[in-house]
């Protein structure tokens, strides 16, 4: 009686098209087990989030050249090594991590989804998973965009401020230990899970953002000694205004992908262009409008990795490292 009582499913549109994707993609499943079919490695595009990967990644995927699939996916890399497998240490993980397993898993995974070819992929958490990415696939190329802490912190912070939308308990389940961040304004964590975040799970949500931003790049710019020079491509979000069509161009050729009059024009049209993920187009110093006094608390903070990426702060006067009065540049470098 039981199963009579689920014949009604059968006849649910919804859930038979859930299950013929099902049955291909098994089907897929088992082709690529026989056959094993060789593909160049992937296309990584990493970085913070909002820093830039998204508009980075769908003018990538504007090429018919590479195979993606429009949207990040989490699961699957934590699936394979993650929080449930590390004692929520975070989503980072190392090439020790790395296993043979993981590749096949991997492989076969894009291929049921989107057949043998090339593969883009755009996940917030491979910031933090570059060398064991580069365990897996000794070819992959990875496509790196920083952006200045200022700007990068205030998009997080109003990211943060969706709430739910970004919250990590809709792929992790319920955190281990009690998130109270922003005294209590925020029970759970947002975008990613970086190494140490147990220390700032009572901290202020900008000193928690500048947390996030430091990790990301400087588990990004650690790994980058590891990868081959050819294999690795190094964006500045602020180029997107400044110079957009010089930049993608130099990318696509790394990438020994055509650019041609159509990658060209939608290139030029970046800085005009909104992402399916950020609401309207890109702007330099939204900071200044959207989080001023959030921002200029955690300058201190940010300062050292902004140095390091090329970038000077100054903000009314008062210097990172020096005292009252010091004059400080607020022009980005590079």
């Amino acid at each position: 009686m039981p199963k009579l009582r689920n014949l009604y499913k059968l006849a649910d549109p919804e859930i038979r098209a859930k299950n013929v994707v099902a049955l291909k993609r098994a089907v897929k499943g088992m082709v690529w087990t026989l056959t094993r079919p060789e593909v160049a490695g992937p296309v990584f595009v990493v970085g913070c989030s909002r820093s830039g990967t998204t508009v980075t990644y769908e003018t990538i995927a504007a090429s018919p050249r590479l195979l993606s699939l429009g949207h990040e996916i989490p699961e699957f890399w934590n699936g394979l090594s993650g929080p449930a497998t590390n004692g929520w240490a975070s989503e980072a993980a190392g090439k020790e991590h790395a296993k043979p397993e993981h590749r096949d898993a991997a492989l076969r995974f894009f291929y049921q989804r989107l057949g043998a070819g090339r593969v883009l992929d755009k996940t917030c958490i491979n910031v933090m998973r570059i060398p064991y990415l580069h365990a897996l696939f000794p070819d992959a190329r990875f496509v790196f965009i920083q952006r200045d802490g200022r700007d990068n912190v205030s998009s997080m912070i109003d990211g943060w401020r969706e709430h739910g939308h970004f919250g990590l308990t809709q792929f992790l389940g319920p955190a281990p230990c009690e998130v109270r961040i922003n005294d209590g304004e925020f029970t759970e964590w947002s975008f990613f899970l970086p190494p140490g975040w147990r220390e700032y799970n009572r901290a202020s949500l900008e000193e928690v953002c500048a947390y996030q931003w430091i990790t990301a790049n400087r588990l990004a710019l650690d790994a980058r000694r590891e990868i081959p020079a050819g294999q690795w491509i190094h964006l500045r979000y602020e180029d997107i205004f400044e110079r957009p069509v010089e930049m993608f161009r130099e990318v696509f050729e790394r990438l020994d992908i055509p650019f041609d009059d159509a990658l060209r024009d939608r290139c030029a049209t970046l800085n005009r262009r909104p992402t399916s993920i950020v609401k309207g187009p890109p702007h330099k110093e939204k900071w200044r409008t959207r989080n001023p006094e959030m921002i200029e608390r955690i300058l201190p903070m940010i300062a050292p990795m902004m140095k390091e990426l090329g970038y000077e702060t100054s903000v009314r006067g008062r210097s990172t490292t020096g005292g009252e009065g010091d004059t400080w540049n607020l022009n980005a470098g590079w």
